[in-house]
């Protein structure tokens, strides 16, 4: 019943992905959410994601922005980066998923989502039969709130 909003991988930052093996293995795309993902809520890109961008690519892996966020919110982020995006990308719907492996050039099976919501990264990734990665979301240490939706991802990741 909930298979829909498991992920096929969990771990806990965009940046122990081992990309080469992934490549190895034969994918040669990823797609990324942009906030809580690569960086917090808001925030610009910063070294260590221009970075993470130079070394995935440097593996032979093509990269593309999926989110529900709004173009300068985006292109703001993007500036040290040279990768499209799809913004407002109404996720969990499928339709932008399917397009950014078009704009990639590659197969869906070839593709893997990383993001950091079981409801719209996880979902849409496996609605479409996507590879999918589950991030730990990204929080300040002296951040204590946190919404509704993430203490319900929280109990149906205990089934997991």
């Amino acid at each position: 019943m909930f298979r829909k909003f498991y992920p096929k991988e969990r771990i806990n930052s965009t940046y122990q992905i081992d990309f080469e093996d992934w490549f190895q293995k034969g994918i040669r795309g990823f797609i990324f959410d942009i906030d809580n993902t690569l960086v917090h809520h808001g925030e610009n890109s910063n070294p260590a994601v221009d970075q993470l961008f130079k070394d995935i690519h440097q593996i032979g892996l093509k990269t593309i922005l999926l989110s529900n966020t709004c173009d300068e919110r985006i292109e703001s982020f993007l500036k040290n980066i040279d990768v499209p995006f799809i913004s407002n990308a109404n996720k969990p719907k499928t339709d932008n998923y399917y397009k950014a492996v078009r704009m990639l050039d590659i197969n869906v099976t070839e593709a893997v989502m990383v993001g950091d919501q079981l409801f719209t990264d996880i979902y849409g990734a496996n609605s479409c039969r996507m590879p999918n990665i589950l991030v730990n979301y990204m929080r300040y240490d002296d951040e204590e709130k946190i919404g509704i939706k993430r203490h319900v991802e929280k109990s149906l990741l205990s089934l997991y």
